[in-house]
């Protein structure tokens, strides 16, 4: 394995991949084929573009493998729940396709609402960005598929466990249950080191950073923070007028396999940022058992950087 420079890797990723020398903002900038359509009566309000620099100093000194192997993720998607703009799982599944199967070596395909058997059979990874998880029945299923060393990834309401709460508890460790609570606004993801101070590769120049999103974020969860390992949180009220920290990107192992949640994704520009994609990237790294820089060269694919 070579390890090369921030300027020699990161900026040459970034410089190199999609058009990244428009000078206008994703407000008024035609969605792409990797970019998630942003209506146009809500781009008035679509973050600003992040620099370059920016996103290089998260990407860091990554290091190259010399070899890689084949990779199968399905992406599952579902009906939209939401306005225009907001949960537009479709849409995702479409742009993410085309997005991920730029990376070598990597075959996508998709499910609706639920992973088919064929794909619990040959899937390294399974991403589900859609309403609720997965029906109760499925289960057993998700066990042996986590097992075998496959990997489930959660974006956002994918948590929905209300139905399914011994589905929650089993692999999610925290999940969208009775009592929980949301706010759609500015968020400042926080991420932290884990609790036993080791080096975890996933938070490779995100440990100790704060990076600010307008998205939503789940709080009150149902189940135990002592499950799971959290990677990233923000402070929200609990109610009663006193800010806590609530976790909102976590890991997780069941047996052999890897759980990857990231609370963020309800609105359609969150998958254009590219911090985002450097986080969520890296998430589908983990899940599928690679390497957490495998997707670094998509990070920057037809996303508009401010200069």
């Amino acid at each position: 394995m070579i390890r090369a420079s921030l300027t020699s890797v990161a900026l040459l990723i970034l410089l190199g991949a999609g058009d990244l020398g428009a000078a206008d903002a994703p407000a008024t900038r035609p969605a792409g084929p990797t970019l998630v359509p942003v209506p146009e009566a809500m781009r008035k309000d679509v973050p600003p573009p992040r620099t370059r620099a920016e996103v290089a100093a998260l990407i860091g000194e990554a290091p190259k493998p010399d070899k890689l192997r084949d990779v199968h993720i399905v992406l599952v998607a579902g009906p939209k729940d939401h306005g225009p703009g907001e949960h537009d799982y479709p849409a995702w599944q479409k742009a993410w396709q085309t997005l991920l199967s730029q990376a070598p070596r990597t075959k996508v395909t998709t499910a609706w609402e639920k992973p088919t058997a064929d794909d619990l059979k040959s899937a390294d990874a399974l991403i589900l960005f859609k309403h609720t998880a997965w029906p109760k029945e499925m289960n057993a299923d998700v066990a042996a598929f986590l097992d075998r060393g496959g990997g489930v990834m959660l974006l956002h309401f994918a948590v929905d466990c209300f139905a399914n709460p011994q589905g929650g508890e089993q692999f999610l460790g925290l999940y969208w249950g009775p009592g929980a609570k949301y706010r759609h606004g500015w968020l400042d993801l926080e991420f932290t080191k884990p609790a036993d101070g080791r080096d975890e590769p996933l938070l490779r120049g995100l440990a100790g950073r704060k990076l600010r999103f307008h998205d939503e974020s789940y709080w009150r969860l149902t189940g135990s923070p002592a499950s799971i390992e959290t990677l990233a949180g923000a402070m929200e009220d609990d109610g009663d007028g006193r800010m806590i920290r609530v976790p909102l990107v976590w890991n997780r192992r069941v047996g052999k396999g890897r759980v990857h949640v990231n609370i963020l994704g309800h609105y359609n520009w969150t998958f254009n940022d590219p911090a985002f994609r450097v986080v969520a990237l890296r998430g589908i790294a983990w899940t599928a058992g690679e390497p957490i820089d495998r997707f670094n060269d998509l990070v920057g694919v037809d996303v508009t950087f401010r200069e």
